[in-house]
């Protein structure tokens, strides 16, 4: 039981009050914690909240549970109740975390609960761009903060490897194979990226074609015909090679940003079985027939209308997204599933999960998407491998170059041994705090001067606390420490510290239970700046209080390390 929960137990033991807060209060100065009952009680008995706050403090201090871990309970104000905590409470817990390590901070909100979370979600034979790694971003970090709170998590990514989409890529290939003389497994003598890159150039030439020639359009829309008929094999080499390469570059990406996919999805599987169930549910009402097209009227419910099976008889997007809703809860019979993809197409998901909810009542109830904001850039042109879409791969190689010019004029490069590996480690993190450092239903403007500071509100800035944090212990001899009296008398400053430690916890519960890594962004620049002050004003190494500041020290360490992976973002102990 917290303190929160402790302050809300005394009082119900004493009064009966059901709503009403318990929380830190703006100005620390007025205590570590602060309730409003006296004045819900108040209002309900009409009479003087002063007075009842006075009533209600005096019975709390005969409380025996609030003895232990209280100093002082006092009236403020206009019949706030405020709470000052023991430093003993606080030592222990500075205790907690060294002892809990890496699973400091971890709770049971979701104990049990199975929980498949789909992100990222790249289209083979086209850019992985950086829209996919907003979309990486956000979703790992639910994924963590998910596993934080105690549930079983399956991260799935679903690719479109058919659809038009696919077709205008071969039709791309197939023209520069022709205008090359070469077939396409000559193409495995070239490096996977320039492989991919080439795609890339096909996919955009085959999407300007199929807008701009007539000719070009029915062709692709034969090729897609027969990709899915898979009846030429010569167009099933370059397919499947494709799809091949696609994949293993994908994997590289993953590989740098930290992210294993436990369930692989695709467009191919779901496509038959989306399109049994639309042409079954067509003969019960929920789809309607439509120029030779099998529709979803939304319009009955309030939303837009959209086309499950096109006139050509193919499967759209949303026809596979019914698919692929049973074939995950085939794979992984989860209790939630939660879809993370650009804002872009939230009414898109709300007209899904309605036919959804028609088809499958109990998987759509199960059901959430979250939208997230565009990721912009803040100046024009970047190193961008396909003209005007920015690769995901091309913003990290671009952020690496900056982040190795900025260590190189701290002059501390030369300290670091894998040099390339904590470059990119300090690049990632970057990016990634730049996207997550505000709601996810918000646009990002990413800015390299901002994002890439090693002071103020960056993801480098937090590494390198973390970075100093490990210099600074291990300076005092990398010792493992807590054998120390919890009745040691505390300064200000390492009370303020270790005071802010202590919500590491409920940041962490809030965080997970609300989906909101942001909150775990805010929280770890406060414990920088706490941390920074701290060591500015008390002496570490060879003072009276070594043992415990340099446990403080440590203790610091370990939570940034443990925000830091909620969100994705990896530590390095020397930048």
């Amino acid at each position: 039981m917290d303190l929160t929960d402790q302050i809300r137990q005394a009082i119900s033991d004493i009064y009966d009050v059901p709503d009403f807060v318990v929380e830190h209060p703006a100005d620390e100065n007025k205590g570590d914690l602060a309730s409003n009952v006296a004045m819900v009680l108040a209002k309900r008995e009409r009479v003087n909240p002063l007075e009842k706050a006075k009533e209600i403090v005096d019975r709390l201090k005969e409380s025996e549970q609030l003895k232990d871990n209280f100093s002082k309970i006092e009236v403020a104000g206009p019949g706030f109740i405020n709470f000052w905590v023991k430093d003993k409470f606080y030592l222990g817990k500075l205790k907690e975390v060294i002892e809990g390590k890496n699973d400091f901070g971890k709770n049971l909100d979701r104990n049990k609960e199975r929980v498949i979370i789909e992100f990222t979600d790249p289209n083979p034979f086209k850019v992985f761009h950086i829209g996919h790694l907003m979309s990486n971003a956000i979703g790992e970090s639910l994924s963590r903060l998910i596993e934080f709170s105690g549930a079983r998590v399956c991260r799935a990514c679903y690719q479109g490897d058919v659809g038009i989409h696919v077709a205008k890529a071969i039709w791309g290939i197939k023209e520069m194979l022709d205008e090359q003389n070469q077939k396409i497994d000559q193409w495995e003598d070239i490096p996977l990226d320039k492989r991919v890159y080439e795609m890339g150039r096909a996919y955009a030439r085959g999407a300007k074609e199929y807008e701009e020639s007539t000719e070009a359009k029915d062709k692709i829309e034969k090729l897609n015909k027969e990709i899915y008929q898979r009846t030429d094999d010569s167009l099933n080499t370059i397919y499947d090679l494709g799809r091949r390469w696609s994949l293993e570059y994908f994997e590289k990406i993953y590989d740098t940003l930290g992210t294993r996919f436990n369930e692989y999805f695709f467009e191919s599987d779901t496509s038959e079985r989306g399109s049994e169930l639309v042409r079954e549910f067509l003969s019960k009402g929920v789809f309607e027939e439509s120029q030779g097209a099998i529709i979803f009227n939304g319009e009955k419910y309030g939303l837009h209308t959209r086309v499950f099976i096109n006139s050509m008889g193919l499967p759209t997007y949303e026809a596979k997204e019914l698919g692929l809703a049973k074939a995950k809860f085939e794979r992984f019979e989860y209790d939630k599933s939660i879809i993370v993809t650009a804002n872009e197409i939230n009414d898109y998901f709300k007209v899904l999960i309605k036919a959804l909810s028609l088809i499958y009542p109990d998987l759509a109830f199960k059901t959430e998407h979250i939208g997230h904001g565009m990721l912009k850039l803040k100046y024009g042109k970047m190193s961008s491998r396909t003209g005007e879409v920015v690769s995901g791969e091309g913003l990290i190689d671009d952020v690496s170059v900056e982040i190795k010019k900025k260590m190189e004029e701290t002059g501390k490069i030369k300290e670091i041994t894998d040099v390339d590996n904590v470059i990119k480690k300090v690049a990632v993190g970057a990016i990634k705090y730049s996207m997550l450092k505000q709601s996810p239903g918000k646009d990002i403007i990413f800015d390299f001067e901002t994002s890439l500071s090693f002071e103020g509100d960056s993801g480098p800035y937090l590494q390198y606390a973390y970075a100093r944090a490990i210099n600074i212990w291990e300076k005092g001899g990398r010792k493992e420490l807590t054998d120390f009296d919890i009745e040691t008398e505390i300064s200000e400053e390492e009370r303020q510290l270790i005071k802010w430690m202590a919500r590491f916890e409920e940041i962490a519960e809030a965080a997970g239970r609300n989906l909101t890594p942001n909150l775990i962004c805010s929280y770890l620049i406060e414990l920088s700046a706490r941390f920074n002050y701290f060591y500015t004003k008390c002496q570490v190494n060879g003072s009276e209080k070594e043992n415990l500041r340099l446990m403080m020290t440590l203790a610091t360490a370990q939570i940034i390390k443990n925000g830091l992976w909620l969100l994705g973002i990896e530590t390095v102990e020397k930048m």
